[in-house]
């Protein structure tokens, strides 16, 4: 169970401590403040995974294995609230977000029946692909102008991490293939070692205990401006939580409640507001552990918990953290593009559920992905996206990102074509019927769906 943890805790580390690093450089704070984001950070993410895992009564947690950690949504409202208004307004509007959270959690929740497969199904792929752009970072490099961008020597260990993965995955039995991606990262970590890629120097510059005090920079103030921003970003941190949960719910064979999602969304409010107090961030539930748990088979809720376990020591202990970030990028990027694809592959089987005969579903696949994806794909040099860059600073907190514009698509195009006047599948002419159709195409006798269109 310890290794199984640390396994997952490998996997979301790089992705969890991305963000305060990237929101500390671009607010030009000094490394021992960054460190404290850091440390903070991995504090709140690891009482949002034992929340999560464990649960407390029928308030909080889902009580499924979900790995919570630090959303990129919140990046770019934070750096824009932060050098307009300063850091107390940024965390005073998370304070504000968390609470809107809380109070949303349940009617959002109710919503779950418009959620199908086809709208799950198409933000789970896209969750996935557009992960891989990170992921390659981690691997080549974060700017594109750097002398030692996509260095060969750095995309070969990446590779010799996915090949070692794809080993021992085929080859091993039992728990030791359960253990692959852990033993792929710890090859890659020795291997790093002679190429100069392991600098333990920040653990024997880290503190024992570290953690910064509520409310570091100043107490809270509340700009109208930043508080609506913020709950935008809430709003997004449930619709991609709201597809990982129902694809974890899938993976492990649980029928998932109103109650039950409520639960868990509700615990991303919280970490809102306890990011808002101890100066960190809202959390959602991690892709890549999605992809994990489908690639390893390990379902145990009591897994992740040690996973949160060893986040709360890390967050306390600094010199635990440093250890982990002296994991050369490369080594984690190999990992983690299997596991951003395995949630592109859980987003498939999905969609397989869906009914594509005599309905429009197969086009509303197509524009949410098609259009969903444009962020993804018109990036700086840096990786981030600018492809809304010149609409209002609202616009491109809602549409940065690719899984916000397909969740909002899908949802939109389900209503439009599946819900709002639309015709029953009886009233369309099926296509497998089509004169012009292969006979491969009919499709096997099923018992009926419970929704037609998805």
């Amino acid at each position: 169970m310890t290794l199984l943890g640390l396994q997952h805790m490998s996997i979301m580390y790089a992705g969890s401590v991305a963000v305060p690093l990237i929101v500390g450089a671009a607010l030009k704070l000094d490394k021992p403040t960054i460190g404290l984001l850091v440390n903070a950070d991995l504090l709140v993410a690891g009482i949002a995974t034992l929340i999560q895992s464990i649960g407390i009564g029928k308030i909080l947690g889902i009580r499924l294995p979900v790995v919570a950690g630090a959303t990129f949504s919140v990046v770019n409202p934070m750096i824009m609230i932060g050098a307009q208004y300063g850091l107390p307004a940024v965390y005073g509007a998370m304070l504000a977000s968390g609470v809107f959270g809380l109070i949303i959690a349940k009617p959002f929740a109710k919503m779950i029946r418009f959620f199908p497969p086809l709208v799950s199904g198409t933000l789970l792929v896209v969750i996935g692909v557009s992960l891989i752009g990170p992921g390659s970072a981690l691997i080549a490099g974060h700017d594109t102008e750097s002398p030692d961008y996509a260095a060969p020597s750095h995309i070969g260990l990446a590779f010799l991490v996915i090949a070692l993965l794809v080993l021992f995955t085929r080859f091993l039995r039992g728990f030791a293939s359960q253990i692959a991606p852990l033993l792929a990262l710890a090859i890659g970590l020795v291997v790093a070692i002679p190429m100069g890629l392991v600098d333990l120097g920040g653990v024997s510059h880290s503190n024992w205990l570290g953690l910064a005090s509520p409310f570091h920079f100043g107490a809270p103030t509340f700009p109208v401006a930043a508080v609506l921003s913020m709950c935008v970003v809430m709003l997004v941190t449930y619709t991609e939580s709201t597809a990982d949960l129902l694809a974890v719910a899938e993976i492990t064979g649980k029928k998932l409640t109103d109650g039950d999602l409520a639960r868990g969304l509700a615990t991303d409010g919280v970490s809102a507001v306890l990011g808002g107090v101890m100066n960190s961030f809202p959390d959602t539930a991690f892709a890549q552990n999605v992809g994990l748990v489908q690639m390893t088979g390990v379902r145990s809720r009591w897994v992740v918990a040690v996973t949160g376990g060893f986040l709360l020591v890390m967050g306390l202990v600094p010199k635990v953290g440093a250890f982990i970030a002296a994991i050369p990028e490369p080594v984690i990027g190999g990992v983690a593009v299997v596991m951003f694809a395995m949630v592109a592959a859980v987003g498939v089987q999905t969609l397989r559920k869906v009914e594509y005969t005599g309905n429009h579903n197969t086009f509303v696949v197509a524009v949410a992905i098609g259009v969903g994806m444009l962020p993804a794909v018109a990036l700086d040099r840096f990786g981030g996206s600018v492809f809304f860059a010149h609409f209002p600073h609202w616009v491109q907190t809602i549409c940065g990102s690719p899984i916000t514009v397909t969740a909002i698509l899908a949802f939109l195009l389900n209503l439009l074509f599946n819900h709002l006047g639309a015709k029953r599948s009886a009233d369309l002419e099926p296509a497998a019927t089509s004169p012009h159709a292969p006979s491969d195409d009919v499709p096997d006798p099923a018992p009926p769906v419970e929704a037609p269109h998805g």
